[in-house]
């Protein structure tokens, strides 16, 4: 996973700090900075451009600290700040984009698929080193990429990405076994693949 290093972080600070009136709000720097990597590379992933990620995050934290006093003590803060960033970029789309995302949710909330928890794919995505696991992920439609994302890169639980995307649990693994599906054709597809995808079986079964 990419490390944005300390430019986006100061930046991130400073409008922060300007948006309070240089005034701290305790617990918030503490509580999010942590998360700027992470935040940025699932940005980066959804909006496919760095610069676009960059005021993605920015916009984010913004957000995030004019709403922290709605926050409440003991939930789940890094879903709460995947959701507010997943909800900024929803904004930025166009109508039908948003409209084709609905359509979606509500085709997937029927009976739940079944989802397997170690694949070929999950092996791979992990593995982090595959140009073609990178374009396998990048075709996947966004509600299935954002899914996967959060699930093989930032290793949230069902419950948790549930919260991060809004929707319930169940919706969460149908998506879950349909990207994997997905990237299971796309690899396999792929003239290069067939040797990756095996590597990947010879890992999960050892």
């Amino acid at each position: 996973m990419k490390s944005i290093g300390s430019g986006l972080q100061e930046v991130v600070r400073f409008r922060t700090a300007s948006s309070e009136g240089n005034q701290p709000v305790p617990g918030f720097e503490e509580l999010s900075m942590p998360l700027i990597d992470s935040l940025y590379n699932f940005a980066r992933w959804i909006s496919r451009d760095s610069d676009d990620a960059e005021d993605l995050v920015q916009e984010t934290y913004l957000k995030a600290l004019r709403g922290f006093a709605s926050f409440q003590p003991g939930t789940n803060f890094r879903a709460w700040m995947f959701r507010i960033l997943r909800n900024t970029f929803l904004s930025s789309c166009t109508k039908a984009e948003r409209q084709v995302t609905s359509t979606l949710d509500s085709e997937e909330e029927g009976p739940e698929l079944a989802i397997e928890n170690e694949t070929p794919e999950t092996v791979l995505i992990r593995s982090w080193d595959s140009q073609l696991v990178r374009n396998a992920i990048d075709k996947l439609p966004l509600h299935h990429r954002e899914a996967l994302l959060l699930c093989e890169v930032e290793e949230m639980s069902y419950m948790e990405i549930a919260e991060a995307l809004s929707i319930p649990i169940g919706t969460v693994m149908s998506r879950l076994s349909r990207a994997r599906k997905a990237m299971r054709e796309s690899l396999r597809s792929n003239p290069g693949a067939p040797l990756s995808v095996q590597s990947a079986e010879t890992a999960a079964g050892s």
